[in-house]
């Protein structure tokens, strides 16, 4: 690695450290470490400066192999719906019960902070997460995984949505058994069956 890189490198992560620990300082006197607060400007400078860091230029620097199409979007629609919606909503702005109890919270990936990013990059986060948050790493893990590829289209087309497909994601989106009993109950009831609200009885074996 070059020697300015390394360099810069560590300059960074002294001022991520240092900044960590002030505002850690800072948090404690203020009522401890919760989830609910808002992350602070310096917190989101350094997180923002630690993420492009963790970045590779390698991974910076890729660009999508895969072209984008009609059959790619609505691919990469039914992924999202099915994986990410529960935490960035089907729209990417992140106003789901979990994306904003997250810390730092879900971001709108529709503004700068994200859609400035390069692909590789977007590619790169989708793949590997990001530590010390709520994104978890995804992918195969070989820099070349066809479904993440498609989500960096997702993610540049987030604009495009329309309401007929936030509609058709809505209902790819994953449910607990409670929702899917709760729908099967309601289902009963439009088509005039007698549904039984008790629980079935269970049989152990002694």
């Amino acid at each position: 690695m070059h020697v300015t890189t390394m360099r810069t490198r560590s300059v960074v992560v002294t001022l991520f450290v240092v900044g960590a620990a002030a505002s850690g300082w800072w948090a404690t006197q203020l009522g401890g470490f919760g989830a609910r607060a808002t992350p602070s400007g310096p917190e989101r400078m350094l997180a923002r400066a630690a993420r492009r860091l963790a970045v590779p230029r390698s991974g910076r620097d890729a660009t999508n192999p895969i072209p984008f199409s009609a059959e790619i979007w609505a691919e990469a629609r039914a992924h999202f719906a099915d994986h990410c919606a529960s935490c960035h909503g089907n729209d990417g702005r992140g106003h789901t019960e979990l994306g904003r109890n997250l810390y730092p919270r879900a971001p709108d990936m529709r503004l700068a902070d994200t859609q400035r990013l390069t692909d590789g990059e977007l590619y790169w986060i989708i793949e590997n997460g990001i530590r010390l948050t709520g994104m978890p790493a995804w992918g195969d893990g070989t820099g070349h995984d066809a479904d993440t590829w498609k989500l960096v289209h997702f993610v540049r087309h987030l604009d495009e949505l329309t309401p007929e497909q936030l509609a058709e994601m809505s209902s790819l989106n994953p449910r607990s058994p409670a929702e899917i009993e709760e729908e099967r109950q309601d289902r009963e009831f439009l088509e005039g069956k007698e549904g039984d609200a008790s629980p079935p009885a269970s049989h152990h074996q002694h």
